[in-house]
């Protein structure tokens, strides 16, 4: 097995957040259906990092369940832009430093604010991407507002 040294697990060691790795097999487009089934958990429970960018092409994070989608309208409003729309693969990949599929919101390339779904935050563990594809890291989730001090949304959409 890989060594599981990535930009997310070096940032989450210096912020001294304590985490489980949890490796499974990567299937392309197969989201948080995938992980969540392989590791056993539910989905609602295996958070998904998304990037995102306004019209005005600022980028910006948004951590959402995976059995969510995100309301780009009301984002857009709590980010106090007209538009906010997902970024293009390569795109993302140039701000993140993260392959699509791997994208974690801990040690990015660049730092970009953060939106949590408040929800996330009831959940007393969450997982999320470790930085690679088929990583994800187990933790509890106040550790996403106290590492990344987030903007709290309520941007859900059912699935």
């Amino acid at each position: 097995m890989k060594s599981a040294a990535t930009p997310a697990t070096a940032f989450l060691a210096k912020a001294a957040v304590a985490c489980t790795e949890h490796h499974y097999e990567y299937v392309e487009h197969g989201g948080t259906a995938v992980s969540s089934s392989a590791l056993g958990v539910p989905e609602h429970e295996v958070v998904k990092t998304l990037v995102m960018e306004t019209e005005r092409g600022d980028p910006l994070i948004v951590l959402m369940h995976g059995d969510r989608k995100v309301s780009t309208k009301e984002l857009a409003r709590a980010a106090g832009a007209k538009r906010v729309f997902p970024c293009k693969p390569e795109v993302a990949q140039r701000h993140t430093g993260y392959l699509v599929g791997g994208t974690s919101p801990f040690g990015t390339r660049k730092a970009m604010p953060v939106y949590l779904e408040r929800s996330v935050l009831a959940l007393p563990r969450i997982y999320i991407n470790g930085g690679r594809r088929g990583f994800l890291l187990g933790m509890a989730s106040a550790e996403l507002a106290r590492v990344l001090s987030p903007v709290l949304v309520d941007v859900a959409l059912m699935e």
